[in-house]
């Protein structure tokens, strides 16, 4: 298969993965981005690779690999967190992106059983509801990815459990934008606790936001984009 078949995607992934450092949402090789290959195969994705430092990826670095995770053309070694994006993608039809972040706050968040309650209207619209915290696995297991899969939910973002944090959307554009809300959303909820200022939303709210997030969901689905 000729690899070149993957320019672009690699070069999406690389774009977002630099992006996501100058953000310091990850520190050295920390983390992973990935997207599905939609026009190939079913399980095929590029995903950032082994121990390279996200500030200075290139496209060229980007590997990309079937549902087996099997380098195509021996593009490289793929992300330890593999199954993670594998088992987000199996569970998740909808989602086309998923990028894994070990930014401050939320892996301060990571620390608690208890996930971040719904605390502002953003939270609902944009990831769905409360955050919450997958149970321990041990980090690049099949049980990780089982673990947050069922953490993650229909939801656009979850903890993994004093680890980091793991978003998707239907593009890089959207994990990446949720990434920043969630670490936002994060050093919200640290600083409530610290001053014991915790005031979710009420039910109401909750109600009306996560229809809005529905309608959303709806409206990418019938304009194609999952």
């Amino acid at each position: 298969m000729n690899n070149e078949l993957f320019i672009n995607e690699k070069s999406e992934v690389a774009a977002i993965s630099r992006e996501m450092a100058d953000l310091d949402l990850v520190s050295g090789s920390s983390g992973n981005v990935s997207m599905r290959i939609l026009n190939q195969k079913s399980g095929y994705m590029a995903i950032t690779p082994m121990g390279l430092p996200y500030s200075e990826l290139q496209d060229q670095d980007i590997v990309v690999v079937d549902e087996e995770l099997e380098s195509i053309d021996d593009s490289g070694v793929p992300s330890s967190e593999s199954l993670l994006h594998l088992g987000i993608y199996r569970s998740r039809p909808d989602v086309k992106a998923v990028i894994h972040t070990h930014s401050t706050f939320s892996s301060v968040a990571a620390l608690t059983h208890d996930g971040i309650p719904p605390i502002l209207d953003e939270m609902v619209i944009y990831i769905g509801g409360s955050i919450q915290v997958s149970k321990y696995a041990f980090p690049g297991s099949e049980e990780l990815a089982k673990n947050v899969c069922k953490a993650l939910g229909d939801k656009n973002a979850a903890l993994i459990s004093n680890h980091g944090a793991v978003s998707v959307g239907t593009n890089l554009r959207e994990a990446l934008n949720v990434s920043i809300l969630m670490e936002r959303i994060a050093k919200i909820y640290c600083y409530a606790r610290m001053n014991n200022q915790m005031n979710p939303l009420p039910e109401s709210a909750i109600e009306k936001e996560r229809a809005i997030f529905e309608m959303k969901r709806k409206s990418k689905q019938s304009n194609g984009e999952y």
